[in-house]
């Protein structure tokens, strides 16, 4: 497989997306399982999850989601909204700001930078429209690695928060694009 991220495309997501999302969603379950990550994401494919498909419907109509594409196959896909999602314990940042709810990619093509090239699609998305915070909320379990992750793509640690309903410890993470 040649494809790198200079042949990657990056576009407004729709409702029709929302069945490839969900397939990456379910792929990154195996794929953590499959690592002995069980408490990140579960077990449960996510798209069997209570409210997952209504989720991610839910993010294709009333939030902005961008997909990543190769070749016209959807390979990636980050979600903004205007603030942290009401079901984490996560205070609002008394500024305007973006909100990355969901960043995934398919892990068939791990490795290639997809998950880099929409956190940038992000920022530029953000300033944009004209906003100069960008934050994201992560898993901050197992080693530390998803964090260490968004750090490594220009965001800097704030807030550690306990998700009760997932049963994991979070970590936000803010970057300043103005």
């Amino acid at each position: 497989m040649h494809n790198t991220t200079q042949d990657l495309r990056i576009r407004p997501g729709s409702p029709a997306d929302a069945q490839a999302i969900l397939d990456m969603l379910d792929g990154a379950v195996v794929w953590m399982n499959e690592r002995g990550n069980t408490e990140q994401w579960g077990t449960t494919p996510y798209s069997r999850k209570p409210g997952g498909v209504e989720r991610i419907e839910r993010y294709t109509t009333e939030n902005d989601p961008y997909v990543a594409e190769l070749d016209g196959t959807p390979v990636g896909a980050v979600v903004l909204d205007s603030g942290p999602s009401p079901q984490m314990p996560i205070a609002p940042a008394g500024e305007p700001e973006r909100y990355v709810r969901l960043l995934i990619s398919d892990r068939r093509y791990a490795g290639r930078g997809i998950g880099a090239a929409l956190l940038a699609h992000a920022v530029e998305e953000t300033r944009r429209a004209g906003v100069e915070l960008l934050r994201v909320d992560c898993w901050a379990g197992g080693g530390g690695e998803l964090v260490a992750y968004y750090e490594r793509n220009g965001f800097t640690p704030t807030d550690r928060f306990v998700s009760e309903s997932l049963g994991w410890p979070g970590q936000v993470l803010a970057r300043r694009v103005g």
